[in-house]
């Protein structure tokens, strides 16, 4: 596995060489788009890409768990987490990956 982390700024880049906006109208792009879906996703709707994955929202009920420490009973509140399901596609390239660098 590599400890490379693409950014914000790598995608303003690519988008920049790719495309040809300015570096500005490329981070600008590149937010836009970012806000867009975190808006959709706030709003409970599904962020679906083709051929990459769905982003989605999911309500947790509340339960009750355990300090794994001293196995003390802990309730946990409800909330909302954000779920990521890739695509078929994107399963397959990351499966790929991996057989070439094993």
């Amino acid at each position: 596995m590599s400890d490379k982390t693409l950014t914000r700024m790598d995608l303003s880049e690519a988008v920049f060489r790719e495309v040809g906006l300015s570096r500005n109208e490329s981070a600008d792009l590149v937010e836009a788009v970012l806000q867009h879906m975190s808006d959709a996703l706030v709003q409970g709707e599904q962020v679906k890409i083709s051929s990459f994955g769905t982003f989605s929202v999911r309500d947790k009920a509340a339960r009750v768990g355990r300090n794994p420490k001293t196995g003390e009973e802990v309730p946990i509140q409800p909330r909302r987490v954000l779920t990521f399901r890739p695509s078929h596609l994107m399963k397959d390239r990351v499966a790929d990956g991996n057989r070439r660098q094993g």
